[in-house]
């Protein structure tokens, strides 16, 4: 199986938005390559204040627990060496995006990776799911999960298998050899009634190799 790599993250964080002054809590990632998880990142971090009872409850992460964890840049600067230029995936990539760009801003850095949003991909390919949450998808997907969720690592592999199952969708519907991250991420600008017209005219003016016929 042809794949190029692409890095699932998850960010856990103080709240919605770096913009009034949240910050992570917790980052998790996994590398994909040829349909397997090859390499993963989680760090806790700790983000400068007091963690909200809210945020506590719903992510298990304590005040005690990030007491000691590194501060947010210094993590980041690890995780910006990590990912590298390599696509990056996340389910709501506009939340974990605004995160990242945010904490690679405050050490200096600056994303280049292109991104794609799972939660906009699989509303394409799974119309007919309940929902898109990640939960309701491993449930209707019957993804192998641990029942953690709402921690950075636990929902990057949920969501890496979530992307896995949609590139193998791809692959079996169209007889791809490969699905390429550019196909992935332009799934997910347009309209839910046009994925497969635009898919076959994707394919056909990328000129993408489907895979060899089967032997008699």
């Amino acid at each position: 199986m042809l794949q190029s790599a692409v890095i699932v993250l998850d960010f856990e964080t103080t709240g919605h938005s770096p913009a009034f002054g949240d910050r992570p809590i917790e980052v998790g990632a996994v590398r994909l390559e040829n349909g397997t998880m090859v390499d993963r990142f989680q760090a806790l971090m700790n983000p400068g204040f007091t963690i909200s009872w809210f945020i506590e409850s719903l992510t298990g992460i304590s005040n005690e627990l990030v007491r000691e964890a590194p501060d947010c840049e210094e993590v980041m600067t690890r995780f910006a060496d990590w990912i590298g230029d390599t696509p990056l995936a996340a389910h709501n990539a506009g939340f974990d995006g605004k995160f990242l760009d945010a904490e690679l801003a405050r050490i200096g850095r600056e994303r280049t990776n292109p991104m794609a949003c799972t939660v906009l991909a699989s509303r394409r390919l799974f119309p007919e799911a309940p929902n898109h949450k990640l939960a309701t998808l491993v449930r209707h997907l019957d993804i192998f999960t641990t029942g953690t969720f709402h921690r950075a690592l636990a929902d990057a592999e949920m969501t890496g298998r979530l992307w896995l199952a949609m590139t193998d969708l791809l692959r079996d519907r169209y007889q791809l050899e490969e699905v390429p991250f550019a196909l992935m991420q332009a799934l997910t600008r347009i309209a839910r009634t046009k994925v497969d017209r635009f898919i076959r005219t994707y394919i056909e003016g990328q000129g993408m190799v489907p895979f060899p016929p089967a032997k008699a």
